[in-house]
């Protein structure tokens, strides 16, 4: 893969992995009981729904350019990307599990790259 492809797969594992934050946001600002308006007019929803329009059309163009065996194990990011903006952004505790797991991930997105 390019430099560039690689880093737009980063950018959209980045984003989806913020996506993840706002939906959270999204689920916090549900009020009981729930109704179409709860969820029509909840602002972080809609932010995050439209940053998962913007990074799937960005997947499709990473996939138009990569192997999806060499761009996909990027993904796996994002089981490190989430649980760090959580603590950041929401406060949510990591635990040494997540690092321990992430280590795997990362070694194994190293030797799905080779």
């Amino acid at each position: 893969m390019s430099k560039t492809t690689v880093f737009l797969t980063l950018l959209c594992v980045l984003c989806i992995s913020v996506g993840q934050i706002l939906f959270k946001k999204a689920a916090a600002g549900l009020e009981a009981p729930l109704s179409w308006r709860s969820f029509a007019f909840n602002g972080w929803l809609i932010a995050s729904l439209a940053l998962y329009g913007m990074t799937t059309l960005g997947w499709v163009w990473i996939l138009k350019n990569a192997p999806l065996h060499l761009a996909y194990p990027f993904m796996g990011l994002a089981f490190l990307f989430v649980p760090m903006m959580a603590w950041i952004v929401l406060g949510e505790p990591l635990h040494w599990k997540t690092f321990a797991g992430g280590a795997l991930i990362l070694l194994g997105i190293a030797v799905a790259s080779l």
